[in-house]
């Protein structure tokens, strides 16, 4: 099976752009933050600190995420946007959605925060699904017409 590698590392940066759009004060970051239960202090505190590290994780997270996700979305065998957020989407829903329930179950996280970060997942599952179904390489299109 040949991997898209090129839609893979697009798919990944896209994925983590829009953690970092969603996580920011355009969306979702005050309610993370009242959520979190941060006071003032740590919310400076985490702005100041340096997040090299986190941030190199995240993205090499998202390189494994949009790399297995590309193997099941040319397993399912999806070749259109639809098909492949179809694919995200049952991924996301049995694997992402149902184990990180656990973190309100066990860890007494709220449930807002729960909806917040799994809807982050959700958009960018979909997201990677439908640009790893639609992305082509150049060597695998078949002409128009051939004679």
């Amino acid at each position: 099976m040949r991997i898209n590698y090129a839609a893979v590392a697009a798919s990944a940066a896209g994925y983590w752009v829009l953690g970092a759009l969603w996580y920011s004060p355009l969306l979702f970051a005050r309610p993370f933050i009242a959520l979190k239960g941060w006071t003032p202090e740590e919310v400076a505190a985490v702005q100041a600190a340096s997040h090299a590290t986190e941030i190199g994780v995240a993205f090499a997270g998202s390189l494994v995420l949009a790399y297995v996700l590309a193997h099941c979305v040319k397993f399912t065998g999806a070749e259109t946007a639809r098909g492949g957020m179809l694919t995200g989407f049952w991924l996301w829903l049995g694997l992402v959605l149902t184990t990180n329930l656990d973190t309100v179950l066990f860890e007494g996280r709220p449930l807002g925060l729960y909806l917040i970060n799994n809807g982050y997942h959700l958009a960018g599952m979909l997201s990677m699904g439908a640009l790893l179904a639609v992305w082509r390489r150049r060597d695998v299109r078949v002409p128009a017409f051939q004679s």
